[in-house]
């Protein structure tokens, strides 16, 4: 099985920490948060993967290098012209995913124990062109699910901007995405011409004509460690992963 770790970003909001190193470095638990990436994803099962670089992009060659791409085949894509956002970042990845097999997409910056695993399967028994793993929880930006856990569309609640891509319906949910994703090599067909552009936007768009599942996972703990006030629990919860 293949995934792709998004580790491009610049890592402003833990400024500091990312002024002269990559967030993907930055150390929770004595282990940077890249390295814990990729021990969960090779724990279920995953034995390639490909990582895109930008901030700090040798840093991250040079860990990978070091630690002999922890035995697996682990391919970097190199972003360091141009940051591409997390559609664009994925575009740019195309060729590895030349299997036609599901993959995952994961951030760099996410703490969970969610079943990779399990959202993978589920994945591949609902047809679904994308599953994404969501929660309920406080954000200002949602996903609009309907009943049948099919994306209905976004909102931002702080500006009130809404968009949506299916027909009404009375038991839509708000659901904050958790920045894990599987993805059927079919999205590459419905990407823009253009370099730089976010998943969401295509996500909505492709929403209109096929399923773009959502994966509630609220039993699971979750953390986005790319805040500092975050690195102190994030401490607690790295002890409780399973991770080889």
């Amino acid at each position: 099985m293949k995934a792709m770790i998004l580790a491009a970003g610049l890592g402003t909001r833990l400024r500091p920490l990312t002024n002269n190193k990559p967030k993907a470095l930055v150390k929770v638990y004595n282990m940077p948060l890249l390295e814990i990436a990729i021990r969960r994803l090779k724990y279920f099962g995953f034995q390639n993967i490909i990582i895109n670089v930008h901030h700090f992009a040798e840093q991250i060659i040079h860990f990978v290098e070091k630690n002999k791409h922890f035995d697996i085949n682990i391919q970097i894509s190199d972003e360091r012209d141009q940051l591409l956002n997390t559609g664009g970042g994925l575009k740019h990845a195309a060729h590895f995913f030349d299997d036609g097999e599901p993959f995952v997409l994961c951030n760099t910056d996410i703490l969970s124990n969610i079943d990779i695993k399990a959202l993978y399967e589920q994945h591949v028994a609902s047809g679904a062109i994308a599953t994404l793993a969501t929660r309920s929880r406080a954000t200002s930006r949602y996903l609009i699910f309907n009943d049948h856990h099919q994306l209905h569309g976004w909102v931002n609640i702080k500006s009130g901007k809404m968009i949506t891509c299916r027909k009404a319906n009375k038991n839509l949910q708000l659901m904050a995405f958790s920045g894990i994703h599987v993805i059927n090599p079919a999205l590459f067909d419905f990407m823009p011409e253009k370099e730089v552009f976010s998943i969401i936007d295509v996500y909505l768009e492709v929403a209109t004509q096929r399923d773009i599942m959502s994966y509630p996972h609220d039993g699971d703990f979750w953390l986005d460690v790319g805040k500092k006030d975050a690195l102190a629990q994030a401490e607690e919860l790295a002890r409780e992963l399973p991770i080889l």
